[in-house]
């Protein structure tokens, strides 16, 4: 898997010349005053009324914002629509492929991009993860953040280089934890990976359908004995952070913005890598066939990456912007829930979604249903 964290994200970026923090640096498509509207499909809590608010003041175009819950919703929607109805979508990288197999979406014109705005590992990496097709740019890349282990520091305390996916299905999570049914089949695989008890690798369940049903068979069977332990299944944002807020989770598997958003609000939420990796995820703007304000689209793409803009991004959500320089405007709550999630190598241990085909994504989605209704 193609090794990519923020230290080397950080260090990529250092090298770009004549960045100033003092002077916003709009890239020339948002510096100029533009007008009309650009239809954003984007997910649930990524976009608040600060960013767009500020998108529209610096550039004079009004955008209109869609929120979304997940990946798959984000795909139906646009095949429903033949790739219309929106200039931006958001997808993750490892899904972009599903895109253009589907004819939903257009290369990218790298000549309306301010590529230097993003950091150069971002760029050259996100290649390998899904965003180029057949040697043709589908995506930019802009953000990547985990999903990983979110705990109540209260009942169930965790420290990194112990806490583990384990930490999940173990008896002392009995009735108490919250998991997104398709991606917890993918920790606890990790976890029995790491147990040795997996007939192969845990990746090569992505390289082949036989080697999927190998591999997801021994963990759905484990996953249906340990279910007990689930007192919510989530999946969405809102649905996530209810588990904990109300619903009486005190550990799961969720993103890096579910723990954040409950420890904003006073709840004693943590977030940990899990030693056996959290899972990591890069995401980006891609533009669908059918976009009517094409110029607003890469206006909005290249104001998104100026470090103002990356920083009030992840000051917002813990999410980590690709904008170079971001990381230096950040808050120190940012700085602070980052250094508690990742401490140690835990970034070098990220374990990055490979490229899901759409052969992989049905039958994981029988796996799923087989959990759920067991």
């Amino acid at each position: 898997m193609t090794k990519l964290d923020r230290r080397g994200l950080l260090k990529g970026g250092a090298a770009v010349a004549g960045l100033s923090l003092a002077a916003p640096y709009l890239g020339r498509a948002a510096a100029a005053q533009g007008t009309g509207t650009v239809n954003i499909f984007a997910w649930a809590g990524y976009l608040n009324d600060d960013i767009l608010g500020a998108f529209r003041e610096a550039t004079g175009i009004t955008p209109n914002y869609t929120p979304y819950g997940t990946n798959d919703e984000l795909l139906n929607q646009l095949r429903a629509n033949n790739g219309g109805g929106f200039d931006l979508i958001w997808p993750t990288v490892d899904r972009v492929p599903n895109y253009v197999e589907y004819d939903l979406i257009q290369p990218i014109d790298e000549a309306k991009i301010e590529v230097a705005q993003v950091l150069p590992s971002a760029w050259e990496n996100s290649t390998n993860l899904g965003a180029v097709v057949d040697g043709k740019r589908y995506q930019v890349p802009t953000d990547w953040g985990t999903e990983a282990v979110a705990f109540d520091k209260d009942q169930m305390p965790l420290e990194y280089g112990t806490a583990s996916y384990g930490d999940i299905w173990g008896p002392d999570a009995a009735g108490l934890a919250t998991v997104r049914a398709h991606s917890a089949l993918v920790g606890l695989g990790l976890w029995l990976e790491a147990e040795g008890k997996l007939p192969r690798p845990l990746l090569d369940a992505f390289k082949s359908p036989e080697a999927q049903v190998e591999i997801f068979d021994v963990i759905l069977a484990e996953a249906i004995a340990r279910k007990g332990n689930i007192i919510q299944f989530w999946n969405n944002e809102n649905e996530a952070q209810g588990a904990f807020r109300v619903n009486g989770a005190a550990i799961g598997q969720t993103w890096d913005s579910t723990a954040a958003t409950l420890a904003r609000e006073g709840l004693p939420i943590g977030f940990i890598a899990p030693k056996e990796g959290a899972l990591a995820w890069m995401e980006g703007l891609s533009i669908p066939k059918g976009a009517a304000n094409l110029d607003n689209a890469y206006a909005f793409i290249n104001w998104f990456l100026t470090p103002e803009a990356g920083a009030m991004y992840t000051n917002a959500t813990s999410i980590n912007s690709t904008a170079v320089g971001s990381a230096d405007l950040l808050s120190d709550e940012a700085k602070a829930f980052f250094a508690a999630a990742y401490p140690g190598d835990a970034l070098e241990k990220l374990w990055w979604w490979p490229i899901q085909e759409s052969w992989y994504i049905t039958k994981r989605n029988e796996y799923q249903d087989r959990f759920l209704s067991a």
